[in-house]
């Protein structure tokens, strides 16, 4: 007998799976009960080695909780993201278009000098041997974006329409970040300044996240979002306190280029994110893993 979906149970049952994912994860990072920080090199490496581990244990929460008959029409990898049809616009245009938000940002950089070191090879290669540097533009993002994006979204989006899918996501993206609250208080930061500094992180990571799970479904590829998570990394949250200490020109310059790239963002993330441009299929998922334009 063909198996019957049940929404409402399958939906249910999606977001215990994204959550016993999520819970997975974190324990994987804090497993080795480090006395360190998580900034010194012992914790990095061993936390690269759970991130490796659960590029591995990450899709079986998928496979088990994913309708087989999606699988009918889409391989397992397809389902994961991991597609060469429409790689190359996957990786070049929602990282151009990240950019466009990055506007003022960028900008901010070019006067303060800094950007020079992207063109000289002495500038960036000592970075390959930085484990702060590896973690933050590349494990983590590779890690992250792989377990909440693309083994959580299509477990969502099986059984929630597209855009609940999109918000709900990064919930269990911006709450695992809140066990930095317990790390910055035992590591002697106050109570207040570790909540303040966690629920400020939540805000931005939730909307990161968000902007993320929106572009892997509309792009259907993994590779899209690890290079935006990388780049938004690599580029930090804008330092807005910087901007009065500009002069007057170049401080009317930045704030327009501020308003510039985010209008520019909100109208092109649309048409930019077409899911025909990257041969993505609604087949995925039961209700659309992509809008069929």
């Amino acid at each position: 007998m063909e198996h019957e979906f049940n929404p409402t149970f399958n939906g249910f049952m999606s977001i215990v799976w994204c959550l016993l994912l999520s819970a997975f994860y974190l324990a994987s990072l804090h497993v080795w009960n480090s006395p360190f920080n998580r900034d010194h090199p012992s914790t990095i490496k061993q936390r690269f080695i759970s991130c490796i581990i659960m590029l591995f244990i990450a899709p079986c929460f998928l496979y088990i909780g994913l309708d087989k008959s999606i699988l009918n029409q889409a391989t397992f990898l397809e389902v994961l993201g991991l597609r060469v049809k429409g790689l190359l616009p996957a990786i070049v245009i929602p990282l151009l278009l990240t950019m466009v938000l990055f506007l003022g940002p960028m900008f901010m950089e070019f006067f303060s000098g800094t950007c020079h070191r992207y063109a000289e090879v002495s500038g960036w290669l000592p970075n390959l041997t930085n484990l702060m540097w590896i973690r933050n533009r590349i494990v983590a993002p590779l890690s992250e974006e792989f377990t909440y994006r693309s083994c959580m979204m299509p477990l969502l989006l099986q059984c929630l329409p597209p855009m609940t899918a999109v918000l709900i996501n990064p919930l269990f993206f911006g709450i695992s970040h809140l066990h930095h609250i317990h790390e910055r208080i035992k590591y002697d930061m106050n109570c207040k300044e570790a909540l303040l500094i966690s629920g400020f992180q939540f805000s931005y990571t939730t909307i990161f996240g968000a902007y993320s799970a929106y572009l892997f479904y509309r792009t259907g590829h993994y590779a899209s979002v690890f290079v935006v998570h990388a780049f938004c990394n690599h580029m930090g949250f804008p330092n807005i306190t910087e901007i009065p200490k500009y002069p007057t020109g170049k401080k009317i310059i930045v704030c327009c280029l501020f308003v510039l790239g985010f209008v520019s963002w909100c109208f092109l993330i649309t048409p930019l994110t077409k899911p025909s441009w990257y041969h993505n299929s609604p087949k995925y998922a039961r209700d659309s893993l992509a809008v069929n334009e």
